[in-house]
């Protein structure tokens, strides 16, 4: 064959220089998609006010400028942001995402695009990651500089000192004269210089990401936090401001805002030329006029804010991106312009859902590190806010487009580092750095939480904490390293919706519970399984070894880490020393005794010892009615119990200095359930001696020789439980109104005589922002609301509450266009309020109407009950709508500013994750629901099984290596989870197998015979499926409400 003639090129004709062709590409890889057509340098500043250089294809559109700049910054939740240039008659006017970007920015050389926040959320808590937050904080410091965000004194110094605060850190006076000096935040900053500086002496120890928070919190309270002005003239000439917000509509004059037409109440907005419109839904009790017509400077003006409001309309009140129009067949009528991108809702799923990796940032003005630095590596350079790095995009040609983006000098030496050294957020051990459907195991939704432990903190330390959650975090997550939410040593990694605390930590996956010397292997199981007995009955006493095991160590908590913790303190007093462990330690000695007894008979049933005895030792009622009887003399000690946990919580109460040792101790890895539950299991215990009493005498025939001795057990055991029944059910509900008060801010009295829990979950409450989630807190008198803030302690803040006395409740779905809704009408106040699923709603209409009809038989609210309530009520005609002013902000500062380390996996924070509630009646369930002993497990992707010793408890699943460990290694919470059996399509061929899955989470575990596979199924679904009221009362006693 003759050689092909090479045509020269246009490159070539102008003397470029010549393609050598070698690839450098291993056998079999395909070179990366290139758009076609020649690049163009577009300069982008920052919100820091650094400029980058982005190389876009010349017919890009301008989502894929977006997408190369939030790639650059590893930015998540870009959807918040948007850019902004001058057109050609140097007015301010938003990239459109879908159009080309080289049709709107006709000359690029000459112009500076900016990257800037596009839509300001109603709450920053709804912003997962704290890179957002921080941007949120520069794009506030902008405006501060700028006079757009304009507030009184007092509140511009409590914004500028969080500001310095997160820049030079703790308060120095010297140094922060100096620091202001050198930086001017807003003009004239001089008069308020000894203001700032008094209010940053209050943040010592507030970390950067902390500072971002307050600065946050106290800005969107302020009437022009996010609102850029737009002039127009009203219909009698009067010179007006016009903004959009995620609420509605606003109208100013001057800075003072005069008006708001919320979205709920707009029907159509329009323009036409210079006119404005907007159409109002009908309204009765309103004076407007149907329609409302504004005048702008010209047509471009009018235009551009009625895209902008079209936008935000479309990213706050839509469920997903809007489709386009049809094209007409002849001719178009109206714009064709339609909002791009992934609504607000979108954004918080898709965070909540795992979708992407947590990456390391600096800031660039902080001489402090953030948090999702602490332990990362140094890099050579920064030169911009976030570093470098590669961002998983889908296989899009906008996708491809990004990818193939060539940016400036600077912005390829910043990547040749980060490929250098990649993000130690990626830095993970094999079996962590695993996804699942796509989403890395390490956000909020997870809830697999790996505990702190000394394998744990021997983890390579380049794998850097990092936020977002709980997230997870879901986001779980809003969870913590431990079970109760104490601090790591070697890594902290904050999910999605957790605090900015370094002391909070996100669930990721335990190294230990993916070590390839836990699996075991299948074949060597079975063998193993095969040497054992098969009867049901001998699993059966192996369910009460397994299940007294974990009651032993649950009462070691007590008995020897509390007792030490306290011997080594002077905080507690002698008596109410000598009533806690006078009364526990005589419980640890008889149990101890009583495992063993339980375990030689085990020995002598397997075979393992005197094999040849076979018949009189295979059975267990004999030992079990031996130790009850035993056991009637340990009712005096049950019987104190009450007083225990009333003194104690009482102790508590009186002494600041026990608070916090109590406090400490529940974050120490061995206390993986609140203190005052541990108080609670020898009650809880005996419950579950009669429940697998009744199971032996259901399954023995009257004949078999074990049946006699079972039935008298079961008999002396029911009798105990009797007796002790009435003071268990005070003592569950006194439990859970103290572990619910560590959980809220603004309710000081929470528990009072009288009062009882009865539901917690999570809704949707409808006010003048929209839907916004709350938590609530139903009582037998009382209906509380709260938000979570992103702080250090992981509390809610009270918000309002409606007394159940002369409450009604009516459905309202029609009326207000909202699935699942609910009108609350209280005597001051009325609510509406949206559930997740028809279910939630039933449950939730079922128990607010039984608590209002025991409020309505009552003799009225007592005062006692009403001074509880934490604010005043408001008045009827603010039904929807939460107002909040300047005055709440020192309020604000105090009650979030500096709270103590709290748990961060409680049920109510899991409620809040995954959108569901629990009752009381599904807390009782769950305390006679308690399960113990070893599972297989197996991860989707995996190959291996690992074996655990799980115990179940309190609607949570912990792991543990043996069931010889102190503390668990990792935790899931079952809420919300689905309980299934595996597929064909899964491939799952073994017996026994269940499985567990949540959205994209999926684990299989494995039991080893078809009864402790039965009982599994059945305590897992008593916390995946909460029964109605109805159906938990036709089994149970009735619960004392």
């Amino acid at each position: 064959m003759g050689e092909t003639e090479q045509r020269p090129t246009a490159g070539s004709r102008l003397g470029a220089q010549e393609n050598a062709g070698i690839s450098t590409l291993e056998h079999g890889q395909k070179p990366p998609m290139t758009p076609p057509g020649k690049l163009v340098s577009i300069k982008i500043q920052m919100l820091d006010d650094t400029q980058e250089t982005f190389d876009i294809p010349q017919r890009a559109p301008g989502k894929v400028l977006h997408d190369a700049v939030c790639n650059h910054l590893n930015l998540v939740e870009g959807d918040y942001f948007g850019l902004e240039f001058p057109d050609h008659k140097k007015m301010m006017v938003w990239l459109d995402l879908l159009k080309p970007v080289m049709k709107q920015i006709r000359r690029p050389k000459h112009i500076v695009v900016k990257f800037v926040v596009k839509f300001f959320p109603p709450d920053h808590a709804q912003l997962q990651e704290e890179l957002t937050r921080y941007l949120f904080a520069l794009q506030v410091k902008q405006d501060l500089a700028q006079g757009r965000l304009t507030c009184n004194d007092t509140s511009t110094a409590l914004l500028i000192s969080h500001i310095v605060q997160s820049e030079i850190g703790d308060f120095d006076e010297t140094i922060d004269r100096e620091h202001l000096a050198k930086n001017k935040y807003i003009p004239h900053q001089e008069a308020l210089e000894d203001k700032i500086m008094e209010f940053h002496r209050n943040h010592m120890g507030q970390t950067p990401a902390e500072s971002d928070f307050q600065l946050l919190e106290i800005a969107r309270r302020l009437e022009m936090y996010g609102i850029r002005l737009h002039p127009a003239k009203d219909r009698e000439g009067t010179k007006i401001n016009l903004a959009v917000a995620n609420t509605g509509i606003l109208v100013f004059q001057g800075h003072t805002k005069i008006n708001a037409f919320n979205w709920a109440k707009v029907r159509k907005l329009s323009f036409k030329r210079k006119r404005f419109l907007i159409k109002l839904r009908p309204d009765v009790n309103s004076s407007f006029q149907d329609t409302l017509e504004f005048l702008m400077a010209s047509r471009d003006f009018c235009k551009s804010f009625w895209k902008i409001c079209v936008e935000h309309h479309a990213f706050f009140r839509l469920f997903e991106e809007p489709k386009p129009k049809p094209k007409p067949v002849l001719f178009s009528r109206g714009s064709s312009f339609r909002f791009s991108g992934r609504t607000q809702k979108q954004v918080l799923d898709y965070v909540k859902e795992g979708g992407h990796k947590k990456v390391q940032f600096e800031r660039k003005h902080s001489k402090i590190h953030s948090i999702r630095s602490l332990t990362a590596q140094p890099s050579e350079q920064h030169t911009e806010v976030p570093k470098q790095s590669a961002r998983a995009y889908g296989d899009n040609n906008d996708a491809a487009a990004v990818q193939s983006c060539r940016q400036g000098k600077e912005l390829k030496s910043s990547a040749e580092d980060t490929g250098q050294h990649k993000s130690p957020s990626l830095k993970k051990s094999p079996k962590e750095g695993r996804k699942v459907d796509g989403a890395v195991v390490s956000t909020v939704e997870e809830e697999e939480e790996p505990a702190k432990d000394k394998m744990q903190q021997n983890r390579p330390q380049s794998q850097q904490p990092s936020t977002g959650s709980l997230t997870g975090s879901p986001h779980l997550s809003e969870l913590s390293i431990n079970s109760q939410g104490g601090p790591s040593v070697a890594n902290m990694t904050l999910s999605p919706n957790l605090s900015p605390d370094a002391k909070q930590s996100s669930p990721l996956v335990s190294p230990l519970l993916n070590d390839p010397s836990c699996i075991r292997a299948d074949d060597e199981e079975e063998v193993k399984r095969k040497r054992f007995p098969t009867e049901k009955a001998y699993f059966i006493a192996k369910e009460v070894a397994t299940t007294e095991r974990t009651y032993l160590k649950d009462l070691e908590v007590i008995t020897s880490w509390f007792q030490s913790a306290v011997s080594k303190e002077d905080c507690m007093p002698e008596t109410l020393k000598n009533l806690i462990f006078s009364n526990f330690e005589p419980l640890h000695k008889f149990h101890t005794g009583f495992l063993k007894e339980i375990e030689q008979r085990l020995a002598l049933w397997e075979g393992r010892c005197n094999a040849h005895i076979k018949g009189d030792y295979q059975r267990i009622g004999d030992v079990m009615l031996k130790n009850i009887q035993s056991m009637k003399q340990l009712t005096i000690h049950l019987r104190k119990h009450n007083e225990i946990l009333t003194e104690l919580e009482n102790g508590i109460k009186n002494s600041r200095k026990l608070e916090t040792f109590c406090r400490d101790f529940e974050l120490q890895k061995v206390c993986y359930l609140p203190l005052n539950t541990f108080l609670l299991r020898p009650l809880h215990r005996l419950m579950h001696y009669k429940q697998i009493m009744e199971r032996l005498c259901k399954h023995y025939p009257p004949s078999h020789m074990d049946f006699r001795d079972s039935r008298a057990a079961l008999a002396e055991i029911s009798e105990m439980v009797a007796q002790l029944h009435g003071n268990m059910i005070k003592m569950e509900n006194f439990q859970k109104l103290h572990e619910l008060k560590k959980d809220l801010i603004g309710m000081d009295n929470l528990v009072i005589p009288g009062r009882e829990f009865i539901r917690l979950g999570s809704l949707s409450k409808l006010s003048g922002k929209g839907l916004q989630q709350r938590m609530f807190f139903l009582f037998n008198d009382i209906l509380l609301y709260t938000s979570r803030g992103l702080t250090a302690s992981n509390q809610f803040k009270v918000h309002g509450h409606l007394p159940l006395y002369g409450m009604t409740m009516e459905e309202s779905e029609e009326e207000w266009g909202v699935p699942h809704c609910l009108t609350l009408r209280g005597q001051h106040q009325s609510i509406v309020v949206a559930a997740s699923t028809r279910a939630e709603m039933d449950k939730w209409t079922e128990d607010i109407q039984m608590a209002i009809d025991l409020a309505e038989k009552s003799s009225g609210p007592a005062p006692e009950l009403l001074a509880s309530s934490p604010l005043d009520n408001k008045s009827p005609d603010e039904t929807t709508v939460d107002q909040e002013s300047e005055d709440d902000l020192s309020a604000s500062r105090t009650s979030l500013e500096r709270q103590s380390p709290h748990r961060g996996n409680t049920t109510v924070h899991v409620c809040w994750h995954r959108n569901t509630s629990v009752s009381m009646i599904d807390f009782s369930i769950a305390v006679e629901n308690q399960l113990s002993g070893n599972l297989l497990r197996k991860f989707k992707n995996s190959n291996g099984w690992q074996k655990l010793w799980v115990v179940f408890t309190n609607f949570c699943m912990f792991f543990y290596k043996s069931h010889q460990d102190n503390h668990p290694l990792a935790s899931l919470p079952l809420l919300g989870y689905s309980l299934t059996l595996p597929s064909e399509s899964e491939n799952i061929h073994k017996d026994y197998v269940f499985k567990l899955h949540f959205k994209s989470h999926v684990y299989y575990f494995r039991a080893e015979s078809e009864y402790t596979f039965e009982r599994w199924m059945e305590v897992i679904r008593s916390a995946t499926s909460s029964a109605s009221r109805t159906r938990a009362l036709s089994h149970k006693e009735p619960h004392a409400y």
